[in-house]
């Protein structure tokens, strides 16, 4: 077993800041430690958290850290945040919102930039859950970048879905729409003291009342909140703990780690394609010849590449 998993395993609290990185980078050994973390995985609760930009993702996180650790539930938090274009970190750092849980033993946060990741999330957010799972979260926090309606990834990752809305953002006409709405498994309505929170709230009603049915057998609930002052998070954290018991009970719990696991190699397989395709059909005499014809229509090109590399048809 690599140190750093040994060393995860013991608690070691150091060692999983530097797995994160490991994971998180392209380092020699991110192979050999992702491989001796996929044992661990699967054993955590892992909440999205979603919604367009100043819903209040990252207030709810930090007083749902609080709730969480009165349970004495240990705790990870993923905090997505925009990159910087110079660096590639994280541009906002969500973990300065939540400093009063940085000498908390039960609690790890840590932010990481999507580095062009389109779909709410980091490219390496799964493998970076690996890291958590194997450190003993009982529940981690998974706060995506602000996204819009088909920015949907988080549904492949975390196994409840918690979509937060604020009235008097524009919100109310998300409910008209298909895409981030249909995988939400709790609506959040944040700042509900604002005007138009009340609408906000029956349009959710009327659309999940239009629904002929619901995915994974679950009507999905409304929890009204108001993160910066914590009121509604006992009921938020209840409907998590709600639906979590629900997907056990139904068996979903496992179709949804069976949907993480597809994913997983999907992107593995893509990522081996993306490799081998600049490594060697880029450096390739057949790939030269293509462009030293006058051919300026791409999918003609790309056919005369499929013939010249046939396994690309597979």
């Amino acid at each position: 077993m690599h140190p750093l998993v040994s060393r995860i395993l013991q608690g070691d609290v150091r060692a999983v800041a530097k797995a994160l990185s490991v994971v998180e980078g392209e380092s020699p050994e991110r192979r050999e430690v992702l491989h001796d973390l996929y044992p661990f995985a699967g054993r955590s609760h892992v909440v999205g958290l979603t919604g367009s930009p100043g819903a209040g993702k990252s207030t709810l996180v930090d007083v749902l850290l609080r709730h969480l650790r009165k349970q004495d539930l240990r705790v990870g938090v993923l905090a997505v945040d925009p990159s910087s274009p110079f660096t590639g970190g994280a541009l906002l750092g969500d973990r300065v919102r939540m400093t009063a849980h940085s000498a908390d033993p039960g609690v790890f946060i840590r932010s990481i930039g999507t580095r062009g990741g389109l779909g709410g999330l980091a490219a390496s957010t799964e493998d970076m859950l690996h890291v958590l799972e194997a450190y003993g979260c009982d529940v981690i926090l998974l706060e995506t970048v602000g996204v819009g309606q088909s920015e949907l990834d988080v549904l492949t990752v975390a196994d409840t879905v918690v979509l937060v809305l604020t009235p008097g953002s524009g919100d109310s006409i998300q409910t008209a729409k298909a895409g981030i709405m249909e995988i939400a498994d709790i609506f959040v309505v944040n700042k509900d003291d604002l005007p138009g929170s009340d609408a906000l709230v029956r349009e959710i009603q009327l659309m999940l009342h239009d629904k002929r049915s619901y995915r994974e057998e679950w009507k999905p609930p409304i929890v009204r909140t108001r993160g910066a002052e914590g009121v509604g998070l006992e009921a938020l954290v209840a409907a998590m703990e709600a639906h979590r018991d629900h997907l056990r009970e139904s068996g979903y719990w496992e179709a949804r780690r069976r949907r993480r696991l597809e994913a997983d190699v999907e992107r593995a397989l893509v990522a081996r394609f993306r490799r081998h395709f600049a490594t060697s059909v880029r450096e390739s005499e057949e790939w030269k010849q293509v462009w030293a014809s006058d051919e300026r229509d791409p999918q003609k090109i790309a056919d005369d590449l499929m013939v010249l590399f046939p396994w690309m048809t597979l």
